[in-house]
């Protein structure tokens, strides 16, 4: 029988950090399923599926939190791989807006109020192109129940502020 486990990886960026947890799950025969990696602000965050024996689950934890002492903090919860509910769609969600404030907080309650679960969410602020100002750009892979009207959510989003553009597709 196989543990799924989910962890989270923090800590400060360096060469090697990849590789020392990458080394830890060989060696106990996990297997690393999907991960998303990144640095933001000179520090490293990740989080990463894992399998593993369920018998040796344990050495597996004690072992990543081990790496505290080097400087990256991991957690590690059991979990198991839910399927996507019957009757809902996914969808891609890419807004551009000039930056302010709140922007991520709105569009979250938007899509909360009908029943949309963000999947997959990417935000960073960039230099616009003609005017150089921050422009906001927001790109999300979404779960709608089969009710929600694409029409409709295009709608609620772009009515947050007319220097949103909204692009919503079928992935």
């Amino acid at each position: 029988m196989r543990d799924t486990l989910v962890l989270t990886l923090i800590g400060n960026d360096r060469t090697g950090l990849v590789q020392s947890v990458a080394e830890r799950l060989s060696s106990l025969g996990a297997n690393w399923e999907e991960a998303k990696m990144a640095r933001l602000a000179g520090q490293f965050a990740g989080i990463l599926l894992v399998t593993i024996e369920a018998a040796k689950t344990d050495e597996l934890v004690a072992s990543l939190r081990a790496l505290d002492a080097t400087g990256l903090q991991v957690t590690a919860r059991r979990t198991t791989t839910p399927s996507v509910a019957s009757g809902h769609s996914v969808f891609k969600l890419q807004i551009t807006a000039n930056d302010r404030p709140g922007i991520v907080r709105d569009v979250s309650r938007v899509l909360a109020e009908r029943g949309v679960n963000v999947e997959e969410l990417e935000t960073e602020v960039t230099s616009a192109a003609m005017s150089g100002g921050p422009l906001f750009n927001y790109r999300a892979v979404i779960h709608a129940p089969g009710g929600v009207a694409l029409d409709d959510l295009r709608g609620r989003l772009e009515a947050l502020g007319s220097e949103l553009m909204v692009d919503l597709s079928a992935e």
